[in-house]
C-alpha cells in the first residue's frame, strides 16, 4: 500500500495545487463582480457558465486526450486555465468572464479526468478504499485552503489571480516529472436519467439537488457575506469552515446511513439543512455565530446528499453495471450545478442577500417532502440487505473517480452480463 501511494504522490501533489487554484478563483470572482456594483443576478449567470463548461468536458475532452496522451493535454489545460486567470482581473466584463468560465471549467474537467484516471488505474482491490480515503482528504484540505487564501488580498487586487495562476502552472510539475506510464483513458457508460428515475426517484433527485446546493453557495455564499459586511479575511474563514464541515460530516452521516433506512437519513439530513437555512435567511446578518451554526446543517450536510444518494442506488442494483448507475447520477449531479448559482442568484435578486437561503432552504423542504412520502408509500430495502456507504466527492470530478468505489470490486461479471437489463426492467422501489 505504502509503495502505491508513494507512487501517487505527484498526482495527488497535482491535484492539491490545481484543485486549492479553482477554489479561490471561484471566491474572488464572486467577490471582485460583487465589488464592481454587478447584481448578484449576473454574478450567478457569470458563475453558472464554469458549471456548463465543467459539464461538457467531463463528457469531450477525452477526444483530446487520447488524441495528444495525459501529460499533454494535462500541459495544455493547465496552460489554458492558467492563461485566463491572468486574463480575469485585466478587463471585468460580464460577458467575456462568461466565456472564460466555459474555459476553465472544460480545462478543469480535463485535468480532473487525467489525474483521476492516473489514480484510478493504479488501485486495485484492496486498495480502492483506502485511496478513494486520500482523495477525500487531499481534495477538502486543498479545498479549504483555496478558501483560506482569499484573505490574501482584497478584491480587484492583481496578485491573488497571480497566486491562482502560479497555483494553476505549479500542478504541471509533479505530473510532468513522474516516471509513471500514463494510463488509458476509457470513458464510463452511464445510465439515463429515465433509468435512474426507475431505480430510485429519491436517489436521482438527491443527487441534482446536491449539486444545486453545493454550486449555489460556493458560487453566491461569498457575494451573501460580503453584503452583510464581511471583509476578505472573514470571507476567507466562514467559507473554510464551510468547507470543513462537509469534510466532517461525511463520516457519522455515512455510518449511520448504514445502519438505517437511507431513504430517512436522507430526510433528516435534508431536514436539518432547511432549518439551518431558515435559521441563516432570518438571523445570519444579525448575529456571526448564528450563520456559522446554520452552515454547519446546511452546506456540510448538502456535501452528504450526493454520496447517501449513490448509496441508494447500489442498494437498488440487483444486476447490471454499477459503475454505469454512477456515472449517471454524477452527471444529474453535474445538471444541478448548472442550476444552483443562477436560481439562487435570482432569488437573491428578489429578496435581497437572504434570498439564497430561502432558495437554499425551499429545495431542502421539497426534497424532505418528496423523500418523505416515497417513504411512505413505497416499500424500502430492507437494513441488512444495503450496501456500504462510501464518501465520493462530487463538487469537482469525472467519472474515473468511481473506479475507486469499492463497491465495484466484485461487481464486474455481473456488470458484462446484466448490462442492459436494469434500463429495460428496473421499477420504481423506493
Amino acid at each position: 500500500m505504502r509503495q502505491v501511494v508513494g507512487s501517487l504522490a505527484a498526482m495527488f501533489a497535482s491535484l492539491a495545487l490545481f484543485i486549492a487554484g479553482t477554489a479561490l478563483l471561484t471566491t474572488v470572482l464572486a467577490l471582485q463582480l460583487a465589488y464592481e456594483g454587478y447584481s448578484s443576478l449576473v454574478v450567478g449567470v457569470v458563475l453558472v457558465f464554469h458549471s456548463i463548461g465543467f459539464v461538457a468536458g467531463s463528457l469531450f475532452s477525452t477526444r483530446l486526450i487520447r488524441r495528444v496522451g495525459q501529460v499533454r493535454s494535462f500541459a495544455a489545460f493547465a496552460a489554458i486555465g492558467c492563461a485566463a486567470a491572468l486574463v480575469h482581473p485585466m478587463w471585468v466584463n460580464a460577458e467575456l468572464w462568461a466565456l472564460l468560465r466555459v474555459l476553465v471549467g472544460f480545462c478543469a474537467a480535463g485535468l480532473i479526468m487525467v489525474l483521476e484516471s492516473w489514480i484510478s488505474a493504479r488501485a486495485t482491490n484492496t486498495t480502492r478504499g483506502a485511496l478513494l480515503g486520500i482523495y477525500q482528504i487531499v481534495y477538502f484540505f486543498a479545498a479549504a485552503l483555496g478558501q483560506y487564501l482569499v484573505s490574501l488580498g482584497v478584491a480587484g487586487d492583481y496578485r491573488i489571480y497571480s497566486v491562482v495562476a502560479i497555483m494553476l502552472v505549479l500542478s504541471l510539475v509533479p505530473l510532468t516529472l513522474t516516471r509513471a506510464e500514463a494510463p488509458t483513458i476509457t470513458m464510463a457508460p452511464h445510465l439515463g436519467f429515465r433509468a435512474l428515475y426507475a431505480l430510485s426517484p429519491s436517489a436521482l433527485f438527491g443527487g441534482i439537488t446536491g449539486g444545486v446546493i453545493v454550486s449555489g453557495f460556493l458560487a453566491l455564499g461569498p457575494v451573501y457575506a460580503s453584503a452583510t459586511g464581511m471583509d476578505m479575511t472573514q470571507i476567507s474563514y466562514y467559507m473554510t469552515f464551510a468547507v470543513l464541515a462537509t469534510m466532517v460530516l461525511q463520516w457519522p452521516v455515512g455510518r449511520l446511513s448504514d445502519v438505517l433506512d437511507r431513504r430517512w437519513v436522507l430526510v433528516a439530513i435534508s431536514a436539518l439543512a432547511s432549518v439551518g437555512a431558515v435559521a441563516i435567511a432570518v438571523f445570519g446578518t444579525r448575529d456571526i455565530w448564528i450563520l456559522y451554526i446554520g452552515t454547519a446543517p446546511l452546506f456540510g450536510l448538502a456535501g452528504c446528499l450526493y454520496p447517501v444518494s449513490l448509496a441508494l442506488i447500489n442498494d437498488h442494483m440487483e444486476e447490471g453495471d454499477p459503475i454505469r448507475a454512477s456515472a449517471g447520477l454524477l452527471l444529474a449531479y453535474g445538471a444541478g450545478t448548472c442550476v444552483g448559482p443562477l436560481g439562487g442568484a435570482i432569488v437573491m435578486q428578489l429578496l435581497g442577500p437572504m434570498g439564497l437561503f430561502v432558495f437554499m432552504g425551499s429545495l431542502f423542504a421539497a426534497y424532505t417532502g418528496l423523500v418523505a412520502w416515497r417513504g411512505f408509500t413505497t416499500e424500502s430495502v430492507p437494513v441488512d440487505a444495503q450496501g456500504r456507504f462510501v464518501g465520493i466527492v462530487a463538487a469537482q470530478a469525472v467519472p474515473a473517480i468511481l473506479d475507486l468505489d469499492p463497491r465495484s470490486e466484485h461487481e464486474d461479471d455481473a456488470a458484462l452480463q446484466g448490462r442492459d437489463t436494469v434500463e429495460q426492467s428496473a421499477k420504481p422501489t423506493d
